[in-house]
């Protein structure tokens, strides 16, 4: 079996920074335990496996170490793919999920925007670990469907952070999303989640579907610029549409390739 890969980083306009994904373009779904392994073998914070399904595609993503429910870089890295890569002539890419639902994509000039379904957040507790892991304890702590949010007052307290990640691994959840507002956008964030396999990853468009419901909330505004600080950096722009949330951003192809099985 020899399986088209393409790796991208998304969004970023140029090579060597936002957050790279693989992609993969199958013609049959292999067994879940092949496609853990080639995920785990690419050792990207996901790789994103697709199959045409009459005009629209089929898509799973899987970090390393696991299967996860939704994935927004990785989608865009996909959409690019179809969009640069195999000809694909539609402006509108629509992705079929298994747990998330449709998802579509739209491109205009050269940027790419996510559709996603907009996180549903409440204030919580935090669970054992969560702050000492941090070092830095927040002003609030929400709670999303996967994801912890913790807002802190500046910038710099987020640029600060340096995660103690064997501690943080025993916190029960996809992902910890610490954000505040921006120096030069409307807020920054970045994103660890140590407990599916990714320590720090670099750009995640899908934290931006709880954090701009949240900052929605708290700016009264429905249109952002964002930027995830994390080492390689990724910037997002994003818009709340009742229930749904725009993120957009570009991606550039890194390496195409293949793999043999």
């Amino acid at each position: 079996m020899i399986i088209p890969i393409f790796q991208v980083d998304a969004f970023t306009d140029q090579l060597f920074s936002g957050n790279p994904a693989a992609v993969c373009v199958l013609e049959f779904w292999p067994s879940d335990e092949h496609l853990q392994n080639i995920a785990a073998e690419n050792n990207l914070s996901e790789t994103a496996f697709l199959k045409q399904k009459g005009n629209h595609y089929e898509i799973r993503w899987f970090t390393p170490s696991a299967e996860v429910e939704l994935c927004g870089h990785a989608t865009l890295a996909a959409a690019h793919v179809l969009l640069d890569h195999l000809d694909c002539k539609e402006d509108q890419i629509v992705f079929e999920s298994l747990y998330s639902g449709i998802l579509e994509v739209t491109k205009n000039k050269d940027y790419l925007t996510l559709n996603f379904p907009a996180d549903t957040i409440e204030p919580t507790l935090p669970p054992d670990n969560l702050f000492k892991s941090l070092g830095k304890k927040p002003l609030e702590i929400w709670k999303g469907k996967t994801d912890y949010l913790l807002f802190y007052p500046s910038q710099e307290d987020i640029e600060e952070i340096r995660p103690n990640f064997n501690l943080l691994q025993k916190v029960s959840a996809r992902g910890i999303i610490v954000t505040a507002p921006g120096y030069e956008c409307d807020f920054v964030s970045r994103f660890f989640a140590p407990f599916v396999g990714v320590n720090e990853d670099p750009v995640t468009g899908s934290a931006h579907t709880t954090l701009v419901p949240f900052w929605s909330h708290r700016l009264n505004q429905l249109i952002f610029d964002a930027r995830q600080i994390s080492a390689r950096g990724g910037s997002l722009k994003c818009q709340l549409l009742g229930n749904r949330v725009l993120i957009s951003g570009q991606a550039r192809t890194y390496m195409v390739g293949s793999i043999t099985i």
